[in-house]
């Protein structure tokens, strides 16, 4: 019984688990059934991976010991870079390249900039967030751009499974989700990420190329980040400038809910999922609840707050208890 408590306790993922089977129970008896039903369940599905793709990113970046606060604005761009692309004549296949590699591109100079020069990431990506918020208006000529009616939206948007319960969105995310936390659980890679964000130090008298991880978590970060606004337009059918702003605060209270460690070496991507959920939870079953829709903000950094405390305790706890061998 020690040994499951002594797991549970240094799996802070799993304390986020039960607080989201709370909520639902909550939210299902506050809405009168309505919560759970599959009408609802398939607009909170709908929208998920839209900003769960972010947190991935995000989580495992953090892992890496690093931040970034423009996935938002980057959120924004990559879209928009598409579709003034496609309005000019580009096949979609190509578009998407060019955006995926603009985003790319703002990764690698976030982690370029931050490492060589070493300035913290917190400065380098707010700087960039509005650097990539701006380029997206001045792209976008104030005008957002219309999009092609033949665009694949089969892909990302069309709803699937029995009842029709998911988006090809969500099979996407939950792709995504698997292949990274294979990646952070079953890699070299993965164990070099968790080493660099644990002791910069020691990972490096190791010989990890840490320098080469972080950028690469950089670049992962910010790809993750234009993929998920790309399928946020395509879901509305316009690329509007203003898309994703404040986003990069939710993806770091989900990535921090979820048991990630904001000194980096600690998280799992499952957490992170866990973290995104929770905070969709949170601001469908408010409104289902009727409550006040201006307590959502107040509620996610109540959460924040509350999820780094219990952490730090549980790791506390567990260490005090002692299992025989």
């Amino acid at each position: 019984m020690k040994r499951l408590l002594k797991i549970y306790m240094e799996k802070p993922e799993l304390a986020a688990l039960v607080l989201l089977v709370l909520l639902v129970i909550l939210f299902q008896v506050q809405s009168g059934g309505v919560f759970l039903s599959a009408n609802n369940l398939r607009g909170i599905l709908g929208i998920l991976p839209e900003i769960g793709l972010m947190v991935i990113g995000v989580t495992i970046l953090m892992i890496c010991g690093e931040f970034d606060l423009s996935v938002g604005s980057v959120f924004a761009l990559m879209p928009m870079v598409m579709a003034v692309l496609m309005a000019d004549g580009t096949p979609f296949i190509l578009a998407f390249g060019a955006g995926i590699a603009a985003c790319a591109a703002i990764g690698f100079v976030n982690g370029f900039l931050t490492i060589n020069y070493n300035i913290p990431s917190f400065i380098t990506t707010l700087g960039m967030l509005f650097i990539a918020r701006s380029l997206t208006i001045v792209i976008s000529g104030g005008f957002p751009p219309l999009l092609p009616n033949d665009l694949p939206n089969w892909l990302f948007t069309v709803f699937v499974g029995p009842g029709d319960l998911f988006r090809m969105s969500f099979v996407w995310f939950v792709v995504i989700a698997v292949l990274a936390s294979l990646m952070m659980s079953r890699t070299n890679f993965g164990n070099w990420i968790r080493a660099t964000g644990g002791f910069l130090p020691a990972a490096q008298a190791m010989g990890i190329p840490t320098a080469r991880v972080k950028i690469a978590c950089f670049m992962l970060c910010s790809m993750l980040a234009g993929f998920a606004g790309m399928i946020q337009v395509l879901r509305l059918g316009s690329p509007l400038p203003s898309i994703g702003e404040g986003w990069e605060l939710q993806a770091v209270a989900a990535a921090v809910i979820g048991g990630t460690a904001l000194s980096g070496g600690i998280g799992a991507v499952l957490g992170g999922v866990i973290g995104a959920i929770l905070i969709r939870v949170i601001d469908n079953g408010l409104v289902l609840s009727q409550v006040d829709a201006n307590w959502f903000k107040f509620a996610i950094g109540f959460l924040t707050i509350f999820a780094v405390v219990v952490n730090s305790w549980l790791a506390k706890r567990a260490k005090a208890i002692k299992v025989e061998t």
